[in-house]
């Protein structure tokens, strides 16, 4: 069926689209506007009308993963009482993350990789980092554990290490491997 230009989605959210599937498959400064543009099906004066510059849809792309992260681990958690189901539910979030086949490791940390200090990509990465800080913090509070600083550095950092481990060994055991030792961090947490 051809797409006709009533019902084709706006030019933005196209680019946005695009950005998503090229950036997160090779890398935000290997893939070149002119792809981006090809890919969306738009003019280049559509990609600067609405972003202004390809350092604002780098912004745009990694904002819409930072807010489909933040939806995807909302829900998954709303469907737990306690923080500690809570916490091991965003480390089955990870699992399935991990599994798909499309994953090519944390699009923050793959994005921040190819950035300099202070660009969209950093500051995105901080902002999603802080949101997640502030999730796993929170939940440790609830729990009362002793140093609820120090297991959420240890908590996140096993999130971290097992993003990396899946992308280089191209096998998601790490992801399963961090929720097993978050779970007994997390119990020795809770039984303290």
């Amino acid at each position: 069926m051809t797409e006709t230009l009533g019902n084709r989605p706006p030019a933005r959210e196209r680019l946005l689209a695009a950005a998503g599937e090229l950036f997160y498959a090779e890398g935000i400064h290997t893939v070149g506007i002119d792809r981006v543009i090809d890919r969306a099906g738009v003019a280049k004066a559509s990609l600067y009308s609405s972003f202004g510059s390809k350092d604002e849809l780098i912004r745009g792309y990694l904002m819409r993963w930072h807010e489909r992260i933040q939806e995807e681990m909302t829900a998954r958690i709303a469907g737990h009482d306690d923080p500690r189901s809570k916490l091991l539910a965003m480390f089955d979030h990870l699992v399935d993350a991990c599994r798909d086949p499309a994953f090519r490791g944390c699009p923050f940390l793959n994005a921040n990789a190819e950035s300099q200090p202070g660009s969209a990509a950093a500051e995105v990465a901080e902002l999603s980092r802080a949101w997640r800080w502030s999730l796993v913090l929170g939940l440790l509070n609830q729990i009362g554990a002793a140093d609820p600083e120090s297991l959420a550095r240890q908590l996140i950092m096993l999130e971290d290490g097992a993003m990396v481990a899946t992308r280089l060994d191209h096998n998601p055991a790490s992801a399963e491997a961090a929720r097993s030792a978050a779970k007994t961090l997390i119990d020795a947490a809770a039984r303290a």
